[in-house]
């Protein structure tokens, strides 16, 4: 029997994301598509998937997830170059991450999430001694994850290589690395990550308009400006589900990256902070699982496990901070309720490999 505590903090926030959804696409909907349900209608199927794919994930063996995490990792860079062909990936507002499959759209960079750390778990239960006593065993996924940042940047794609680079690097430093290796390679990482903010200048305005959003509000700092005003309308108790007035063209694409500020906004601070606690409780949750599965001593389960909280915590923590101003604008889905196909069904097959991992140390008697 499945982890129903995971089961109903995760369905929780389904429905939160289908409701605020279907709040916050009605009017692009209608006028985009004519219809007014048109992103909800899309959304059930993202999720009837989802859901039938989860079930399936859930019932293969994890030792399948082990041994073929290489696997994963090369169709994740397949993928991650076959959106780059001119031709076959689809380009939107400048970016080109999105691969065309008939009527759906397939977004690489969240499959290359999950890839990671299936191959990253796998691998440091293989290279252990190696991982935790040598450059060689540390440098060798570093080289890995040089690989998919660079088709990640090509893209460009700022917010999904921050989120994987922090979760490997999160990931090998709870596997044991020596803390002075850890060091040395991080502070290249930060580095290089800062010379790429600097080196784009759409970034650096993304930066400064982050800094002070008020000097530029209909330009630069207009996303930001508008986000805080959704926070602001919201009070305590919000305006009422329906009721938003900042997804009314004020907001861009409310439905997607910024779906946060209008919850905030329709439900108040009370529904925004429900929404926080429900993070914390699944993320909580997911480490737990992770931390049974290391005294069980499933190390690969309990990496994976780790993997999946870093991501969900990393990817919620950016989200929520740029639609309140806390960091600079990025494009970033939050987990489970921001409008996206791709950014739903793996976040589902991340919590399924997740039941599946609790499910196998508790039949070992590994529960603590």
């Amino acid at each position: 029997m499945p982890d129903t505590t995971l089961l109903a903090l995760t369905l929780a926030l389904i429905l939160v994301g289908l409701v605020a959804i279907s709040s916050a696409s009605i009017e692009y909907a209608q006028i985009n598509y004519d219809s007014t349900w048109f992103h909800t209608y899309r959304h059930l199927i993202y999720m009837a998937i989802a859901a039938v794919g989860s079930v399936a994930i859930y019932r293969i063996p994890l030792k399948f997830w082990e041994d073929s995490g290489w696997i994963w990792l090369f169709v994740a860079l397949g993928l991650l170059i076959l959106v780059l062909i001119p031709g076959i990936g689809r380009e939107v507002n400048g970016s080109q991450r999105w691969l065309p499959i008939g009527p759906f759209t397939l977004q690489p960079s969240e499959f290359a999430k999950m890839a990671m750390i299936i191959y990253l778990a796998g691998y440091m239960v293989r290279r252990e001694h190696q991982v935790r006593n040598e450059w060689q065993g540390f440098l060798k996924p570093m080289a890995v994850l040089f690989a998919a940042t660079l088709l990640l940047m090509v893209e460009p794609d700022f917010g999904a290589t921050v989120i994987v680079v922090g979760s490997a690097f999160g990931m090998l430093f709870l596997a044991g690395v020596k803390l002075g290796h850890f060091m040395v390679v991080l502070a290249g990482a930060l580095g290089a990550l800062l010379v790429l903010v600097v080196s784009a200048p759409y970034r650096m305005k993304r930066l400064t308009a982050y800094t002070d959003p008020w000097a530029d509000p209909y330009d630069t700092g207009f996303q930001l400006t508008q986000s805080l005003i959704a926070f602001g309308r919201g009070e305590w108790f919000g305006v009422g589900l329906g009721n938003s007035v900042q997804k009314l063209f004020y907001l861009p694409e409310a439905h997607t990256d910024f779906v946060f500020s209008i919850w905030a906004e329709e439900t108040g601070f009370v529904g925004a902070l429900a929404v926080i606690l429900l993070y914390t409780a699944l993320i909580g949750r997911i480490l737990w699982v992770g931390r049974s599965a290391q005294l069980a001593a499933y190390a690969f389960g309990a990496y994976v496990c780790y993997g999946v909280a870093l991501v969900f915590s990393g990817q919620a923590f950016v989200n929520m901070g740029v639609s309140s101003g806390l960091l600079p604008t990025k494009g970033l889905t939050l987990p489970f309720v921001s409008y996206g196909g791709t950014s739903l069904i793996v976040c589902c097959a991340m919590l399924a490999l997740v039941l599946r991992i609790d499910q196998h140390v508790r039949c070992r008697g590994g529960r603590v």
